[in-house]
């Protein structure tokens, strides 16, 4: 690549961009005092490539004393990304990796054929407090991928290519964009990036990969004559060169990847081709059968 200098989801008007499908604003949910948005999955669009979750988390100040607290809980056929601009958050999974999620690092953790993790606020973060800000994503696995054995990769945002020129500042997360490509490990083509646009600034988002969107994190973005502001997940049909352009500063996701066989079941944690691989996980998280997470005693149960 290269550059130039509510409630309910909101369809997009494709007549003053013609590669334009569908633009979604974000459904807000409290969880507990900590707010998330969720663009995907959606009624009109599961998934682009294989993204067929998309979260936003926060932004959130924890006081002292106070901290996010994501109990063990289960995950099948898929693979989460943690990503975040502020804050820290403790991941720990029954495969026995901890690690610090920080902010500009790649966090991706494969379930496959079953995986439990927590989430939580590190000690020095949880008595201080701190300004929660990230994306979690899951990427479905492809059919034939969806039992592989569980896995964790981690890069530090030092580890991840950076393009940084005239008002323009990319960190490249997975897969291949703006010439760069990350070495990360991944089921099947797929790619995402943290692209920085100062106001007046381009970048492209260019027909390398089948299916492809951007999620406008802050601020606000033109695109074929019509303005976007944050937060908005807009999906581009196949095969067209986008442009886009920040009206102001903005913070923006470009993500997209091959697309799936086929439709996945998605059931609180897990995603699956097969539903009675969903029925499997159910009765397997609720009578103990996942391995546990070590140093934790807590979980969440299957929801009724």
């Amino acid at each position: 690549m290269s550059w130039l200098p509510s409630d309910d989801p909101v369809l997009g008007d494709a007549r003053s961009c013609d590669a334009l499908e569908l633009v979604i604003v974000p459904r807000a949910r409290d969880l507990g005092g900590f707010e998330v948005r969720r663009a995907l999955p959606h009624a009109k669009r599961q998934m682009v490539g294989p993204f067929i979750f998309f979260d936003q988390m926060g932004p959130v100040q924890f006081i002292g004393g106070q901290g996010m607290d994501v109990r063990p809980h289960p995950h099948i056929g898929l693979a989460t990304v943690t990503y975040l601009f502020s804050g820290s958050i403790l991941h720990r999974d029954s495969e026995g990796n901890v690690q610090e999620i920080t902010p500009g690092a790649m966090n991706l953790m494969t379930a496959g054929k079953g995986i439990a993790h927590s989430e939580r606020s590190p000690d020095f973060e949880r008595a201080h407090g701190q300004r929660m800000f990230g994306l979690q994503t899951w990427i479905a696995l492809p059919e034939a991928k969806e039992e592989i054995d569980p896995s964790f990769q981690h890069f530090g945002a030092g580890e991840l290519p950076v393009v940084a020129e005239r008002g323009l500042h990319a960190r490249v997360i997975a897969g291949r964009a703006f010439g760069e490509e990350v070495p990360v490990s991944v089921a099947s083509p797929w790619f995402y990036a943290e692209v920085n646009l100062d106001a007046g600034i381009s970048a492209p988002l260019d027909p390398d990969y089948e299916e492809r969107a951007i999620y406008v994190v802050e601020g606000a973005v033109r695109i074929g004559g019509e303005t976007f502001e944050g937060p908005r997940l807009l999906i581009f049909r196949p095969g067209d060169r986008i442009t886009v352009t920040a009206t102001r500063p903005s913070k923006i996701m470009f993500l997209g990847g091959d697309a799936m066989e086929g439709p996945r079941y998605v059931w609180w944690n897990f995603v699956s081709s097969r539903k009675e691989r969903i029925e499997q996980a159910k009765h397997d998280w609720k009578t103990g059968r996942f391995d546990p997470v070590p140093r934790e005693t807590e979980y969440i149960p299957l929801p009724e």
